[in-house]
């Protein structure tokens, strides 16, 4: 049962920002009865409308890159100060950049490597295939762990350290087929696991089949998206003459509900052009995989598998995964609303919007006085990327590492 409660009054969304969505409540359910129902099933292979303004790659803002670049490497190999013969569950391998460096500085370790993506999985095989008996794939979500590992032997306190790097990999994100980009053109897909349920509903199915007040809904909790109610009858505007089933077609629809002088005015953390599609794409994303209530079950096989003094690390790249990570490790009621410190609840109250700058705020004023953990040690600061790295590395700059040792 998934632990997040969402407001079933839409009206209060601007309330309870931070409360994600729970896919039980009644709202949800309705959303995902229909997206689930047998004869609805929508594969995103519809082909984008031929007049998609989006269609060529002149909203590409950037280059080609390696299959995937780790991020903070040395800082997590440093925390987790792994020793020889020890055991170390990577539970997100991706393309297998952390593992790799860990089976690299570390003689005679063992790595778990588990991922969802059936193409991760491979990668691990292959992997497993140079490090004879030093490497154990394992495909599956972080939900299914827990009938997973046992077959591998390992149960309570059998892990030594443990890593968790949330969110879309590299890998995923450059792969048009795949559906994550707004920059390449491709089936409107986004699930993690591929083709491992057929019937698992893809961001397709979610922006033609959900009505406009819950698809705005998704776009405000999971995407933390201002314009909500403009983009979602934007939506549905276009799906009741075409169906959405490509990638660059749902961005041009996006897009084509703001002005042009809009479509770029947003920028990231390195003060670049970022398309106003973006928080739409990562909503949706989101609500396919249910990353967050994914997240939470990550947390808590590693709060079961590592023994007394074991180490944990978890990488996340935007404010949901992050706020999620610090309240479970500081021992919060995630359930409940977040506490808020007095200035926060006074914007609350003047409905001002909380910007990146005053989250790291948020970091400065709540990180020393956090709740005693009756199961994590977690340490004071969040740690980021350097400059340096975050040049190298663009999708880097997001990042944010926090890091816990098991009671």
């Amino acid at each position: 049962m998934p632990i997040y409660r969402f407001m079933e009054t839409p009206c209060t969304l601007g309330l309870w920002k931070d409360v994600i969505p729970d896919l039980s409540s009644r709202m949800f359910r309705r959303c995902w009865k229909k997206l689930w129902h047998p004869g609805r099933p929508y594969t995103g292979s519809v082909p984008s409308n031929p007049d998609s303004e989006f269609r060529n790659s002149e909203m590409s803002t950037q280059s080609e890159r390696p299959l995937h670049t780790p991020v903070m490497v040395k800082e997590v190999l440093q925390f987790l100060d792994i020793k020889p013969g020890q055991v170390v569950l990577d539970l997100t391998f991706g393309a297998g950049g952390h593992s790799k460096a860990v089976l690299q500085s570390v003689p005679g370790v063992t790595v778990v490597a588990a991922d969802r993506d059936p193409t991760a999985f491979q990668m691990a095989q292959r992997l497993a295939e140079e490090y004879l008996g030093q490497v154990k794939p394992v495909l599956g979500r972080f939900s299914e762990l827990n009938n997973l590992l046992p077959v591998l032997g390992l149960g309570p306190g059998s892990v030594d350290a443990a890593l968790l790097d949330a969110g879309c990999s590299s890998m995923q994100m450059d792969s048009a087929e795949r559906g994550f980009s707004l920059s390449k053109d491709g089936p409107l897909d986004m699930r993690m696991d591929g083709d491992r349920y057929p019937n698992m509903p893809c961001a397709a199915d979610v922006v033609n089949a959900l009505d406009q007040q819950a698809l705005a809904s998704v776009l405000a909790v999971y995407g933390e998206e201002r314009h909500t109610r403009k983009i979602a009858a934007a939506i549905a505007q276009a799906r009741s003459v075409y169906p959405i089933g490509r990638t660059l077609q749902l961005a041009s629809i996006v897009a084509g509900a703001f002005p042009a002088s809009a479509l770029y005015a947003r920028r990231d953390r390195l003060q670049r052009p970022s398309h106003v599609a973006t928080k739409t794409f990562q909503a949706l994303r989101i609500f396919v995989n249910d990353e967050l209530n994914e997240l939470h079950a990550g947390l808590n096989v590693t709060q079961t598998l590592l023994r007394p003094k074991g180490r944990l690390c978890v990488l996340t790249f935007h404010s949901l995964e992050d706020r999620l990570t610090k309240r479970f490790l500081r021992g919060e009621d995630l359930a409940a609303p977040p506490r808020r410190s007095i200035r926060q609840r006074a914007k609350a109250q003047h409905g001002l919007e909380k910007e990146e700058h005053e989250e790291e705020e948020e970091e400065n004023e709540e990180g020393e006085r956090g709740r005693e953990s009756a199961h994590w040690v977690s340490l004071k600061k969040v740690i980021k990327p350097t400059e340096e790295e975050v040049q190298e590395n663009p999708r880097a700059r997001s990042a944010k590492l926090r890091t816990a040792v098991r009671r």
